[in-house]
């Protein structure tokens, strides 16, 4: 039979007045011994020390439980022997044993043979000859209703303990509970300000440098130091292969460590990346995720080791590696400091990675910078030039410190009405680009095409200039133009007498008789007029590049416009085997136009449609009005225009780059832009490539 005792008072003899004082005066001695310590393995020795001399036992043992019921502190003492590192070898008696049965049901109990109850088990800290029946009391140890501890005291004779000394232990378990509890917790805010105090030196030992080498070499330097052991490795994950790299070891054969990779998941360090926790490992022989062929090929005997992952914001990017304690065991808060490193070091190394990357970063855009073959210029928010580089040096033929001391709008006009008076349209990070004339030291004029942008140089915020010289492009601009007057002048003369000829020679033949000589003599005259249009629009372009108003205006229905230039173009579109298909929506109003310039931007436009659309296809042309506006489209089935080109195939002598296809000047779409803009409407295209283009422009309608 088991007797068990629930947190009873003491129960004494009647006639042991001189007992019951003897006993007070043990609680008192017991309360007064325990409240002058509160060092925890001090006061668990005298709590059993106590307890034994108290009822006579010859063995106890004593486990300190945390909040959360695992045992955090423990002490046996054997006669007069106390043993050291007991908590892992008291866990099994929590388990399945009677301070685990005393701690589930918070209850004492007194076993008077051990061999007849099923809830005692060997200790391993009995000597042999000592195996056998005994007689054992335990007890719970309570603190304002909390669960600190239990006690477990044992005397080598079965049925020696009796219910007067299961009193006595659960009146000592009783006065001990405080003080267990008030030293535990002086032991855990001793630990946690060692714990504190370590990770203050770590993050200084660590944060001393911004050396990616440096800061490696300083984390290994912290876990050997703080945890005292014999080891220490650090490896990253390399994206590339998603394995994970050793950049950093202490203590064992560093130069293979350094070599070694392994794939995430793979031994220790393998798995505490992938589960991104840490672990420690007191006998690694006993684990199966230690790989033992790491110390066969290094000479090194691994016996204990702690992992912890490295993380920077959430993410894990390395893990920390602290092997053999010197104290033979890791510390309970060794994993709690391993993983503080390791937060801290997280920092410390994306800190360093991202101050190397700047570094390469900085070192490319200075040489970028010094090797451009455009001058370069950096000025602060106020204009004043604080960089320049070689091309600029020999562009503007002023000295370094001669250009530092002067403003950006020395060297050319800036054009404030883009960037801003105060640069403010620079902030948003846009590039602006314009065209002005660098103004050297020598007093020469050199036109140039200007990219002004915000950068950041030195942590701090500079304005870019870029001055681009465009010489050759305005000579070749001049050239063009000049050949452009002079077709348009020399062309002009001749071209009028080859249409008087054709004309008179359509008078004078009998075309209406000769059916092939009627249709010679009408390609001929479709083709002067292409080059009558031509040269027009080449004088027209120059007259509204230099400024010129539009004066011959007149109103006009622009639907009839559109049925002369498809009747022009007819001819060439059936040629084609092409149909066009026109579509005139209704109430459509006047507009007040030149109205030659407006039929050659429709006719340019059809005539491209034809170029374009694949034979045996149909061109569709619609017009239609919108409030105070006149809208006209003409849509193609050709190979389409790639978004990138929308705005540039209006440009002069821009086109497409295409290898096959109708060939051109690239001058019909910037007349077209020219002419309509000159009316005050506006022309665009809409188109992807694979499925046509649809080329659009507005007039505004004619007011009454």
């Amino acid at each position: 039979m088991v007797d068990e005792i629930k947190e009873s008072p003491l129960t004494l003899q009647p006639e042991g007045d001189v007992a019951v004082r003897s006993s007070l005066e043990l609680l008192y001695h017991i309360s007064r011994e325990l409240s002058s310590a509160l060092d925890l393995r001090t006061v668990l020795q005298r709590v059993l020390f106590l307890s034994l001399q108290s009822v006579g036992a010859s063995s106890g043992s004593l486990i300190v439980l945390d909040d959360n019921g695992k045992p955090v502190e423990s002490a046996i003492v054997v006669g007069e022997k106390v043993h050291n590192h007991t908590t892992q070898r008291l866990r099994a008696t929590l388990d399945s044993g009677l301070a685990g049965w005393v701690v589930r049901n918070r209850t004492a109990v007194l076993v008077p043979d051990t061999s007849q109850d099923e809830r005692w088990m060997s200790r391993q800290y009995e000597e042999e000859e000592r195996f056998g029946p005994k007689s054992a009391a335990a007890a719970p140890l309570m603190a304002r209703d909390l669960l600190v501890g239990v006690i477990t005291l044992v005397h080598t004779q079965p049925g020696f303990f009796t219910s007067e000394h299961m009193a006595l232990v659960q009146a000592i378990a009783d006065q001990a509970g405080i003080a267990v509890l008030n030293a535990r917790l002086y032991a855990d805010s001793q630990r946690q300000a060692r714990v504190m105090t370590w990770l203050a030196e770590s993050a200084a030992g660590i944060s001393v440098s911004l050396n990616l080498e440096d800061v490696l070499s300083g984390i290994m330097r912290q876990i050997t130091q703080t945890l005292n052991v014999q080891a220490a490795s650090l490896a990253l994950l390399d994206t590339k292969d998603n394995s994970l790299v050793f950049r950093a070891a202490t203590g064992w054969a560093g130069q293979y460590v350094m070599k070694s990779r392994l794939q995430v998941g793979q031994g220790v360090a393998g798995w505490v990346f992938q589960e991104g926790r840490g672990i420690v490992i007191q006998d690694v022989s006993a684990d199966m995720r230690f790989d033992p062929e790491t110390d066969r090929r290094t000479g090194f005997q691994t016996k204990s080791i702690a992992c912890a992952p490295i993380q920077y914001r959430g993410e894990v990017i390395g893990v920390l590696e602290a092997v053999n304690p010197k104290s033979g065991l890791f510390d309970p808060d060794a994993l709690l400091v391993l993983t503080g490193i390791g937060s801290l070091a997280g920092t410390a190394i994306r800190h360093a990675q991202l101050f190397e990357q700047l570094q390469v970063a900085h070192k490319s855009y200075r040489d970028l910078f010094e090797d451009s073959i455009d001058p370069i210029l950096l000025t602060n928010w106020q204009g004043e030039i604080l960089e320049a580089n070689r091309k600029a040096v020999l562009t503007t033929d002023y000295n370094q410190d001669t250009l530092r001391g002067m403003r950006i709008s020395q060297l050319h006009t800036v054009a404030l009405e883009l960037v801003g008076d105060n640069f403010e349209n620079l902030i948003s990070g846009a590039t602006i680009n314009y065209e002005s004339r660098l103004r050297t030291r020598s007093g020469h004029e050199l036109p140039i095409e200007v990219y002004v942008r915000l950068v950041r140089a030195e942590e701090s915020p500079r304005i870019q200039w870029m001055l681009r010289d465009i010489t050759e492009r305005k000579n070749l601009d001049t050239l063009r133009d000049d050949l452009i007057s002079m077709i348009y002048h020399d062309l002009r003369s001749p071209l009028g007498n080859v249409v008087s000829s054709l004309d008179t020679l359509h008078t004078m033949l009998p075309v209406d008789d000769e059916p092939a000589l009627k249709s010679l003599l009408e390609i001929a005259q479709r083709s002067t007029e292409r080059i009558q249009r031509l040269t027009e629009s080449l004088l027209d372009m120059s007259r509204l590049e230099a400024g010129q108003q539009i004066g011959n205006r007149q109103f006009t229905s622009i639907s009839d416009l559109i049925r002369e230039a498809v009747d022009a173009v007819l001819p060439i579109a059936i040629n084609k085997d092409q149909a066009i298909d026109l579509n005139i929506a209704p109430g459509v109003g006047q507009v007040f136009v030149d109205s030659e310039m407006i039929r050659r931007v429709i006719t340019n436009l059809l005539e491209n449609a034809t170029k374009y659309t694949p034979s045996g296809s149909q061109i569709r042309v619609g017009i239609y009005q919108q409030e105070e506006k006149v809208s006209v489209w003409i849509q193609d089935n050709g190979p389409g225009i790639p978004a990138s080109e929308h705005e540039r195939i209006f440009d002069k002598f821009s086109r497409l780059n295409v290898r096959e296809g109708p060939k051109g000047l690239g001058l019909g779409l910037a007349y077209c832009r020219l002419a309509i803009q000159g009316h005050g409407g506006r022309i665009w295209v809409e188109s992807e490539p694979g499925s046509g283009a649809r080329f659009i422009f507005t007039l505004p309608v004619a007011a009454e």
